[in-house]
């Protein structure tokens, strides 16, 4: 089993960069507005509703433009191109908790987490990968060429610099001078940029983490898969996975009501505009405790 290097520096310095936001020189008010924003519009829409709930399981129908723009903001998550990662979720699912899972926490909490990014036996490199489990996807010319020289990463960070010429182009229409420019810049690059992008990380490997080890069970599955309140609400309706693996097609990973599903109801709103259709709903619902 290979040692990722290259992929072990990038997750350090990301996070590295990422602690530059508790230095007083890069904090700003806009700075915390422009994270909030990104986790719900690359994490949310991109990786939950996008990469997951759509382009993985095929939840709801929508335009090709509306679903290219999605799969594109779920991109900016440097989480894989979309067919690497609906790759690995789909071979997830197909081999859960098992022996061939990539993240299972039967191999460990810290491999579950993040460990496994670090370490690719030879089934689980690319090429194998998306020829099991994405041809679908590599058909498509946008995501081929995603995934092609890696460009997925470019285009991650290009939205960083895209951050740091709208903050400094802000400020200096604001009447600001040209190193407050900079400074404005700056904050949105970090708060924007790696600090969105290590927290969006910790909430999406905390699905394959927690939500396997603690919570509760709606439904008798094959898996571990687990209820976990923290993780529903901090990952906008992802941790209620027990939901989920008992019935992967659904958009609704929130079968009762305490189970509040922000993505679903995300997904709803744009069914209302008629953005999306053929929305897949639980085929049953166990009664409440």
């Amino acid at each position: 089993m290979k040692f990722k290097t290259d992929a072990l520096i990038g997750f350090g310095l990301c996070h590295v960069l990422a602690l530059l936001a508790l230095l007083p020189y890069f904090f700003s008010w806009s700075g915390v507005v422009v994270l909030l924003i990104g986790v719900n519009v690359f994490g949310v829409l991109g990786l939950n509703m996008g990469f997951h709930r759509l382009l993985t399981h095929r939840g709801f129908s929508c335009p090709l433009w509306f679903e290219h723009t999605l799969a594109v903001l779920g991109t900016c998550s440097l989480e894989f191109s979309p067919p690497l990662w609906v790759a690995v979720h789909r071979r997830h699912h197909h081999h859960s908790d098992e022996d061939l899972d990539p993240h299972s926490p039967f191999h460990g909490f810290v491999w579950s987490h993040f460990g496994w990014l670090l370490r690719r036996s030879g089934d689980m490199k690319s090429k194998h990968l998306l020829e099991r489990y994405a041809k679908d996807l590599m058909r498509d010319p946008l995501y081929a060429w995603l995934e092609g020289r890696k460009r997925w990463i470019l285009v991650s960070f290009g939205i960083w610099g895209l951050l740091f010429a709208a903050g400094a182009s802000w400020a200096l229409a604001t009447g600001a001078s040209q190193a407050q420019a900079v400074q404005l810049g700056l904050s949105w690059l970090i708060w924007g940029g790696p600090l969105r992008t290590i927290l969006v990380w910790h909430i999406t490997w905390s699905v394959n983490s927690v939500a396997h080890v603690w919570g509760y069970q709606s439904y008798e599955t094959r898996d571990n898969s687990r209820n976990n309140v923290l993780v529903g609400l901090w990952a906008a309706g992802e941790g209620w996975h027990n939901n989920h693996h008992a019935d992967p097609s659904s958009a609704r990973h929130g079968h009762h009501w305490w189970e509040f599903d922000f993505t679903f109801l995300l997904i709803r709103l744009f069914e209302a505009c008629g953005l999306v259709w053929d929305v897949k709903r639980p085929r049953s619902i166990p009664p409440s405790a």
